[in-house]
């Protein structure tokens, strides 16, 4: 079956896409939502005044608010009713699979399958309205405190911001849903996706706008675009790299017929926290150098003003902070997402084994030996992933898109975007075979 699968795959061309009518209607509503997300970025909160806060925007640009911005496709930037992005829902859903692991009652729910995770999820959407209007509020209040910001402050503009914002991130939850369940790919990555895209364009116009008045070289220009490349091959080698531990079935006998065990393989990924250690750690780096910005506070203590300091982009201390904090939180959401005892009474409930291991205890130690080592490898790829903009931003002050979490985000989501389109294809084509030997059995029949 495998092999077979692979034969089709190989053989996909466009006249197999073109004969794809279902993946065809499934690619243009993936379009049309994203198309909507896009013009939901260009509608401004009420109560704005937008040059106000576009020099307001300019001073936090290096801080949360910059990274924000990115996920949120400019939306931020604008102060649209998108600005909160999608971001609420993914830290619900976070928190809930951080809950999953310690609460006893959610962990009990999710291994009852389907219905359980109904209800799992049900209780992210709770939790992304909480969030919404957590955050919510406390963007009324800080767009209050800038100067001229707001030309009417008060609770009715608190009160429209909230209902703004919040409805903005649910529309954009239920939009995401629905590219999953009736478009290609997972909505709510392709929804941070497009965002990131969408600010490519103005990244690479003005890098070369930079060469072209000589404040860059050619030469560093070119030497950008090769080193681009070669970090999107490592990505897309990396993000695609799995270990394989082999799994045996025994020989299991029905009536009188003795029936070959089956083998199987138990792929564990490189990177199996994805990007989640990225944006966990440049947060919560970033978040005392933004609060410190929209202080109204002058003058910051001497000790503050030190730490904000050495916590400035390019700077040693933010570098080891940045890598310590990705290490520990790859380990740390891999060890939720994959807990390997579970995998192992799995295994062991449909007697499933690894040669030269004992089901059951035995076998987790082994997975979990197994996980932690590439979990080191993959710990180190986030940090130089991570790490290589930071320098080139702290030698060359360009602000361009050549690593870190935006241009994995970018690489991960084409990847699975791209095998679901060739699953549909797969499909179709088994679907087509199917109705050609049954047509051929029919004619023999007659």
């Amino acid at each position: 079956m495998a092999s077979a699968a692979e034969q089709l795959a190989s053989n996909l061309n466009f006249a197999a896409f073109a004969k794809a009518d279902d993946l065809k209607k499934r690619i243009w509503f993936t379009l049309g939502a994203l198309l909507v997300y896009r013009l939901g970025t260009y509608i401004p909160l009420p109560g704005i005044n937008p040059e106000a806060f576009a020099q307001a925007f300019q001073q936090q640009r290096g801080g949360v608010l910059g990274m924000f911005n990115m996920f949120a496709g400019g939306a931020v930037e604008r102060m649209a009713i998108f600005a909160l992005g999608i971001m609420p829902y993914i830290s619900a859903a976070i928190i809930m699979q951080l809950m999953t692991s310690v609460v006893p009652t959610l962990e009990a729910l999710k291994k009852e399958g389907e219905q359980g995770r109904k209800v799992i999820n049900q209780y992210t959407r709770y939790g992304t309205v909480l969030l919404a209007i957590v955050q919510a509020y406390g963007i009324a209040v800080g767009l209050e405190s800038g100067n001229g910001i707001v030309s009417d402050p008060g609770m009715f503009f608190r009160a429209s911001t909230v209902i703004s914002l919040l409805g903005g991130t649910m529309f954009l939850m239920w939009l995401g849903e629905q590219i999953t369940e009736r478009g290609v790919g997972n909505g709510i990555s392709l929804i941070i996706f497009a965002g990131i895209v969408a600010g490519m364009p103005g990244a690479i116009s003005g890098t070369l706008e930079l060469g072209r008045t000589g404040a860059l070289s050619t030469g560093l220009i070119l030497a950008i675009i090769v080193l681009a490349v070669l970090v999107i091959a490592l990505m897309v080698f990396v993000e695609r790299a799995q270990r394989r531990l082999l799994i045996q079935y025994p020989k299991r006998q029905v009536g009188n017929r003795m029936f070959q065990g089956d083998t199987s393989h138990l792929p564990l990924k490189l990177n199996t926290s994805g990007v989640i250690p990225p944006i966990f750690a440049s947060s919560l780096l970033l978040l005392p150098a933004t609060i410190a910005g929209f202080s109204t506070t002058t003058n910051l203590p001497g000790w503050a003003s030190t730490a904000l300091a050495a916590l400035g982009h390019g700077q040693p201390l933010y570098m080891a902070l940045y890598a310590a904090m990705i290490v520990f939180f790859t380990f740390f959401h891999t060890a939720i997402v994959f807990n390997p005892k579970d995998t192992a009474d799995q295994l062991k409930k449909h007697s499933g084994f690894i040669p030269g291991y004992r089901p059951g205890e035995r076998t987790a130690e082994y997975i979990d030996y197994v996980l932690t080592r590439i979990t080191v490898i993959g710990a180190i790829y986030l940090v130089l992933v991570c790490l290589l903009p930071e320098f080139l931003i702290s030698a060359t002050g360009i602000p361009f898109y050549l690593g870190g979490t935006s241009l994995l985000i970018v690489v991960s989501v084409t990847l699975d975007t791209i095998a679901q389109i060739q699953g549909h294809l797969i499909a179709h084509q088994y679907e087509g075979l199917i109705k050609k030997s049954k047509l051929r059995g029919g004619k023999r029949g007659r």
